[in-house]
């Protein structure tokens, strides 16, 4: 079923891009009408390239697609959805990253994720990381209002 969907997509990609080019001018109609090589100097991608993305053929490197993008004056994320390299619920991930602030990590998480390996170096981070919790926890260390 993902197969047939992902042949969904790049049908209508095809088809959107054909109907952008056209739009602009290039007659991409037929293989002979000129407007796929012109096109392809144009943007600078090649034509064999330009004729894979107009037989609705899967591009995924992103450099072409974002020669694309820049050639029709589109967003490089507009292009990404369209093609199917990622989903619209991707894009809005990525538009609006989310950080878990409910959740705690220990101080070997924290000192595994800062990269901290040297054993001296992550004693001495483990032991700080973990005397500013007590004191927090404590109330301790608190900034006090005059």
């Amino acid at each position: 079923m993902a197969e047939n969907k992902t042949d969904a997509t790049r049908s209508a990609f095809a088809a959107w891009l054909s109907q952008e080019l056209v739009r602009r001018g290039y007659d991409v109609t037929g293989l002979r009408s000129g407007g796929r090589s012109r096109f392809a100097a144009d943007s600078g991608i090649s034509p064999s390239t330009v004729g894979r993305l107009l037989r609705g053929e899967a591009v995924t490197d992103t450099r072409v697609l974002g020669t694309l993008a820049a050639a029709l004056n589109k967003p490089l994320a507009e292009i990404l959805v369209r093609t199917g390299v990622i989903t619209d619920e991707q894009l809005y991930d990525v538009q609006h990253p989310t950080t878990d602030t409910t959740r705690k990590i220990s101080p070997e998480e924290a000192a595994d994720d800062l990269g901290i390996t040297d054993p001296h170096k992550r004693a001495l981070f483990l032991n700080m990381t973990r005397t500013l919790q007590e004191q927090s926890d404590n109330g301790e260390g608190e900034a006090r209002a005059e």
